[in-house]
């Protein structure tokens, strides 16, 4: 995606809606696994992380992937404490291992881990930022029961949930 022009879903002001953005994310990201073909309790996870791409107006560089997790813990429903119960889920954790072999699939372990090397120092004061911004939250957005934000617009849901915020550092 760095050589083309970002996605839609990332523009701050994007009234595309759930739906949209996401087609648009499987089509600029056709290295991505795309969980609709996969069984539902399987593609569950897969699905919502994709979601939180497009909400969250995430691309699917090092630099994105590595802060849209964290985003994802501080700002929805699903936390670091979940995430953890997710990884050792024997139904869920196999399609986090999928969500990892794309990555290494695509570019390779080494690119993986000298991108996460390179990138994290980037990242970090923008990471203490955000996690600033968080504390005082009331409203989160649903990770796992995201079909009812699917016909939304981008923008509506940003507002709703404080998220236009972070797109000062997401964008």
């Amino acid at each position: 995606m760095s050589q083309h022009s970002r996605p839609l879903y990332t523009n701050i002001n994007s009234t595309q809606t759930v739906r949209q953005g996401l087609e648009e994310y499987y089509v600029v990201n056709p290295n991505v696994t795309d969980p609709r073909k996969l069984s539902p309790e399987f593609a569950k996870i897969l699905l919502a992380h994709d979601v939180s791409h497009v909400v969250y107006g995430c691309d699917t560089d090092m630099y994105d992937e590595l802060k849209i997790l964290p985003l994802t813990w501080w700002t929805s429903n699903y936390r670091f404490r979940d995430h953890l119960r997710t990884l050792k889920d024997p139904i869920i954790s196999p399609a986090i291992k999928l969500m990892y072999d794309d990555l290494v699939k695509e570019r390779g372990v080494i690119w993986l881990y000298t991108s996460i090397f390179f990138v994290l120092p980037q990242l970090l004061p923008e990471l203490i930022s955000m996690w600033r911004n968080s504390r005082q939250r009331e409203r989160f957005v649903p990770f796992l029961d995201f079909e009812p934000l699917l016909d939304r617009s981008l923008l509506e849901i940003r507002q709703e949930f404080d998220l236009l915020p972070f797109f000062n550092q997401l964008s």
